[in-house]
Formats: structure tokens, C-alpha cells, sequence
């Protein structure tokens, strides 16, 4: 029994790209567990999905959902940045990665990661970099990434 029970809870959880219907499933709640995520209304969610969409494979927001619930229980993004450096090569930028408190530890944000960097590696990026937290440099290191330079910001009011 066990057996199916887990093969059921792998069924109910998949990632995949963001609809406009997941902000009813606990989308902008989620993004509140990672920062400052203010309430957004339907016309601006709307609005900025509408945007984001029209670039295309170029910035892709994942989820994943607990089709059970119908919550969003875990999410991420990734931009492709077009160079000219790598004779004109593409970098995938991995943001906004976050698991409900309620599912951490269950490998859920591995899924995420994963997601994201197959992306990246078709869109024909020749590398995917993050910038995280000292608290989450393990779980970073522990999906293949690696130290590898200073995170510098300015912050604008």
C-alpha cells in the first residue's frame, strides 16, 4: 500500500509552466514566503502574465502543483539573456525559487531546479547561474551548482 500511496502523491505533484488561473491557487501567497510580494490585483496579474508571455521561451515561470488542493505549492523562473560574449551565447538566470513551507524537504524544489535547467540547456544556454542566500548554498550544491563568484546589488526606492 505504501507503494501506491507514493506513486499517487508523484501523480498529484508535476511541474509546469505558469496559467493565468494559478493566481486563484495560492500563486502570489507563495511569492509572500520569499520576499516583499504586496496583493496584486486580477487586472495586474493579468496584465504582467500577459507580459511576461509575449517573451516567449525567454522567460519561462514554472510551478508546481498539488493537484489534490489545487495549491501552488512550489515555484521558480528562469530568463535567457542573450550575449554577444560566447559567440552570442545564452545564460539562464534561475530566480524567484520557492517551496511552500508547509512541503519543504520533500525534494519538491530539486523538481523545480530541474525544470529550469532543462530548459535553459534547450534553449542552448552554455550555463545557468543563481544568486542565493548563504542559508541555501547547500541546497543549490546539492542540484550541481557550484560557488562560483560575488552577488553584488543596488537597491533603488
Amino acid at each position: 500500500m505504501q507503494n501506491s500511496e507514493s506513486a499517487g502523491l508523484e501523480q498529484e505533484l508535476r511541474v509546469r509552466k505558469l496559467e493565468i488561473s494559478d493566481k486563484g491557487k495560492g500563486f502570489i501567497e507563495l511569492l509572500q514566503q520569499l520576499g516583499v510580494c504586496d496583493s496584486v490585483s486580477d487586472n495586474e496579474f493579468q496584465n504582467r502574465f500577459l507580459e511576461l508571455s509575449s517573451l516567449g521561451d525567454d522567460h519561462v515561470i514554472c510551478v508546481m502543483e498539488d493537484e489534490l488542493c489545487r495549491r501552488i505549492i512550489a515555484t521558480g523562473s528562469v530568463l535567457i539573456e542573450k550575449k554577444f560574449l560566447r559567440n552570442c551565447g545564452k545564460v539562464g538566470h534561475i530566480e524567484d525559487v520557492v517551496v511552500d513551507s508547509s512541503a519543504r524537504g520533500k525534494q519538491l524544489g530539486k523538481k523545480v531546479i530541474q525544470f529550469l535547467t532543462d530548459h535553459a540547456r534547450s534553449m542552448g544556454c552554455y550555463k545557468v547561474i543563481l544568486d542565493c542566500s548563504l542559508e541555501n548554498k547547500v541546497f543549490y550544491e546539492k542540484c550541481g551548482f557550484k560557488h562560483s563568484s560575488v552577488q553584488m546589488a543596488m537597491y533603488f526606492a
